[in-house]
């Protein structure tokens, strides 16, 4: 790592790298939606000038940022991968204020990937 980029800039540029590629495996990696990545990153810059002690959950703060403005503008996302059956449902982050985020579904109870690492949208589950 670079010494001469602070903790909170690194943590920063991860939280965004992790949040952008999740959004190209879904596809859905518009400028506009890349607009709401840049929008959270400057909100949580604060919030971690703040609360320095919270720079390491910020990758998760950013995801849940972004899938909060999504839900507002244009519905759930992402979408679960995992439950082939039934009302489609988004993932959720956790911990919701921790380090190592994952996406999680709730129905089946299982972690689906570390933020960052969702599967691209058409290498996941058959929809039915």
């Amino acid at each position: 790592m670079d010494p001469s980029v602070s903790p909170l800039e690194q943590a920063l540029h991860a939280a965004r790298a992790l949040v952008l590629a999740d959004l190209v495996a879904g596809e859905v990696a518009e400028a506009d939606v890349v607009s709401l990545v840049e929008e959270s990153v400057v909100q949580r810059r604060w919030w971690v000038e703040q609360w320095p002690e919270g720079v390491g959950f910020v990758a998760g703060l950013v995801a849940q940022d972004v899938q909060d403005a999504l839900l507002e503008r244009y519905g759930r996302w992402p979408l679960c991968p995992v439950c082939g059956a039934g009302d489609p449902h988004a993932l959720d982050v956790e911990p919701e204020l921790g380090p190592d985020p994952h996406w999680v579904c709730h129905k089946a109870g299982v972690k689906v990937a570390a933020v960052g690492s969702l599967a691209p949208a058409g290498g996941g589950a058959p929809a039915s």
